[in-house]
């Protein structure tokens, strides 16, 4: 499986696509789940199936199941959830042979660890603070009641517990049902057969049994808005652990045959069910903790975090926007280490600058040959760029903006201090080559400052969109050796590209996470400002290529009134992925990408106004489902178009709005281009009254400020 995205890890996640069922099916499955009670004789009809899929073995050493996490996915929820505190409270007991007693205490420990993986989970992804929609619990058998364990404990029926549910919070009334259950856990206090971490087909068997009946009540539910037919299921011992992700159209089971329902369901798990499984990994140390960045536990964190968003939608925070402060994390702490990266080791050195003074390093033997360090900036740092058409400009930091895979800061030029900027610090051109991170950095300053430099050779002006302010290469503090203007000396930061541009705002990301979903008003703002921009650069045959919510920033203009009135406004930024001819090729988002772009990796001319119709539907409230692949982005995108879902949902949200999804869907993957200018006349009429009226009203502004400017002259008559 690929990354993880809300923008996605490329992540597996493991949301499959939703099949309706007809009443009369339903009918069906209900009795059938009805029937289906006895854990040994559903086992009996599949253990022998299951112990040949893991006794297969395949090339790559995996069983015949298909295996369900790559390590790439599992490095990268790593990376994003560096210095998140887990923290499991109760300890997991772990002995060779575990008296009866201490059973009740690994239960309580799998109990709140799964507290744990939820609590960090939720307040890192989706709220900080605010009350949690999920909680633990635990059935007897299925169609029961559910209780804590504490509860169970105490009335002494621990030994009746046959697993433990992560249940969605959503009904008014207490009684938890099956349909709630957003992923289970199967616990045993001995799963594995040995020390290889094999695991029992028994065990897998009642995984699927208990998983078989969370997918049937799911179907059945009347209080469930869940559209996916797949679960995953944890297997937990108390050392270790492993993840089952079992899906299926329960459409296709065989419901003749309803004097035995565990031929019926076995037959249709072989034939049409989909399982994958992770291996068994070490989730326990041997003091009881769990081993949060280990394989076994990042296993269920992932699994969990995919069943969270199934149920929850997208996260507010994406995992690309966690990764990419782990790259500001390390250049913290390697500046708390006092340390700069050379060829073949890091070397120290001594920072000599104060606050408010130009970057400044030792000039010394070691950097004569060194691999630059990537720049680093803090508040109050002045940095000189030498532009090549203004000379050299400085600028002071005022912080450091989160700007996904590039370094973005705010800054004021000191010849114009009163408007705030923003300044992108690219990769020293020796970087390029060996860093996919340092390649994105070329896009966003190299690739972007060509961008805005063609928009602007076009004289294409406009607020929506961003303006070069000066662009070009630091000027580092003491001797400058390079040969040519366009060379560079051995100081490892000689020739780091900067680009400043205009103006500063909040990503959109961060809006929708801290403000929740936009009201219709300030959503039709956010569709004409984009359309604004997309029409003023398609003038010069420019399309972005890149929309999504951390590349549109909420920028509050003060109006030139003389109330001063404050007002938002949106702007595309991040143009260094704009497609410019028709051998460039758009960045790929799994989440916001149009249809076009994800299946030819080209972008047709209706592609960004697509886009924008994803990022309307997301932030009113539209459930866009985490994807795991191009392949299911697509399938969304062609079930989300053909059932009108989106337009659906936009049309509770504005008329207007789902009458400009309409407009786009008819465009989608064509060669005809987007008639702009209409839609701007009728968003601008409802975001600001009239277009009429708002040219009216600016004109009586001109007469006013021309007749105040004649009577303090004195030239107006009496």
């Amino acid at each position: 499986m690929p990354v993880i995205s809300a923008s996605t890890v490329s992540g597996a996640s493991g949301l499959s696509k939703f099949v309706p069922i007809s009443r009369r099916v339903l009918k069906g499955l209900k009795e059938c789940g009805r029937k289906l009670v006895d854990l040994n004789i559903f086992t009996q009809y599949l253990e022998e199936w299951v112990l040949e899929n893991l006794n297969s073995d395949s090339e790559d050493g995996m069983h015949g199941f298909s295996s369900l996490f790559t390590i790439d996915e599992l490095r990268k929820l790593d990376m994003a959830l560096e210095g998140v505190p887990f923290q499991q409270l109760v300890r997991m007991p772990i002995f060779s042979e575990v008296p009866e007693e201490l059973i009740e205490d690994q239960y309580l420990a799998v109990e709140d660890f799964l507290h744990a993986v939820i609590i960090g989970l939720w307040r890192t992804f989706w709220h900080k603070s605010g009350p949690l929609p999920l909680c633990v619990s635990c059935p007897s058998h299925p169609g029961s009641r559910f209780s804590s364990v504490e509860k169970a404990i105490s009335r002494g029926r621990l030994w009746e517990m046959r697993g433990l549910g992560l249940i969605s919070k959503t009904s008014n009334d207490s009684k938890i049902r099956w349909d709630q259950v957003v992923e289970f856990a199967i616990f045993k206090p001995k799963m594995l057969l040995d020390d290889a971490l094999r695991v029992s087909a028994n065990t897998i068997c009642e995984a699927l049994f208990y998983g078989f009946h969370v997918l049937v009540s799911r179907s059945l539910s009347k209080i469930s808005s869940v559209n996916s037919d797949s679960v995953f299921l944890l297997v937990l011992d108390s050392k270790s652990g492993l993840v089952i992700k079992f899906s299926g159209d329960l459409g296709k089971l065989d419901l003749s045959n309803s004097s035995n329902p565990y031929l019926s369901v076995a037959e249709w798990i072989k034939t049409y069910a989909e399982i994958c499984i992770t291996p068994a990994e070490p989730i326990w140390n041997q003091l009881g903790n769990a081993n949060w960045g280990d394989i076994g536990t990042l296993q269920v964190l992932l699994a969990t975090f995919y069943s969270i968003a199934q149920w929850n939608g997208p996260p507010r925070k994406s995992v690309a926007t966690l990764i990419s402060d782990h790259s500001f994390r390390l250049q913290k702490r390697r500046a708390e280490c006092c340390i700069i990266e050379t060829e073949k080791a890091l070397v120290p050195y001594y920072d000599h600058h104060q606050a408010g003074e130009i970057v400044e390093l030792d000039q010394n033997e070691s950097f004569s040959n060194s691999r630059p360090s990537r720049l680093k900036l803090k508040h109050g740092d002045i940095l000189v760029l030498d532009d090549p058409q203004q000379g050299h400009k400085s600028f002071q930091i005022h912080e450091y903006l989160v700007g996904g895979n590039y370094y973005l800061y705010s800054a004021i030029c000191l010849d114009h201090p009163l408007e705030l900027l923003s300044l992108y610090v690219g990769a020293h051109p020796s970087r390029l080559e060996p860093s996919w991170e340092d390649m994105s950095l070329w896009y966003q300053v190299q690739r972007q400052t060509k961008v805005l430099n063609i928009l602007r050779n076009h004289g294409i002006l406009s607020k929506y969109l961003p303006e070069i302010v000066a662009s070009g290469k630091i000027v580092h503090s003491g001797r400058c050796n390079k040969e040519s203007p366009g060379g560079k000396c051995d100081h490892p930061w000689c020739g780091t590209p900067i680009l400043v541009t205009s103006p500063v705002g909040e990503p959109l990301s961060a809006v929708v996470s801290n403000e929740g979903t936009f009201s219709a008003e300030e959503a039709t703002r956010l569709c004409r400002d984009c359309l604004a921009a997309l029409r003023s650069a398609a003038i010069a045959n420019v399309q972005h290529g890149d929309i999504c919510p951390e590349n549109i920033i909420h920028v509050v203009e003060k109006q030139s009134n003389r109330n001063h009135l404050q007002q938002a406004m949106y702007v595309p930024i991040s143009w260094g992925r704009a497609v410019l001819e028709d051998r460039d090729s758009p960045a790929i988002n799994l989440q916001f990408s149009s249809a076009h772009a994800l299946q030819h990796g080209k972008l047709c001319p209706s592609s960004d106004a697509e886009s924008i119709v994803y990022i309307i539907y997301f932030i009113t409230g539209g459930t866009m489902s985490q994807q795991d692949s191009i392949e299911s982005a697509l399938q969304w995108r062609e079930n989300s178009w053909a059932n009108r879902s989106i337009q659906q949902h936009l049309g509770q949200v504005s008329a207007l709005l789902k009458g400009f999804a309409d407009y786009v869907d008819s465009l989608c993957g064509t060669p005809y281009p987007v008639d702009y200018d209409i839609w701007l006349k009728r968003l601008n009429n409802a975001v600001e009254g009239s277009a009429d009226k708002g040219k009216m009203i600016e004109e009586v502004a001109v007469m006013l400020r021309l007749e105040d400017a004649a009577e303090s002259s004195g030239a107006s008559g009496p």
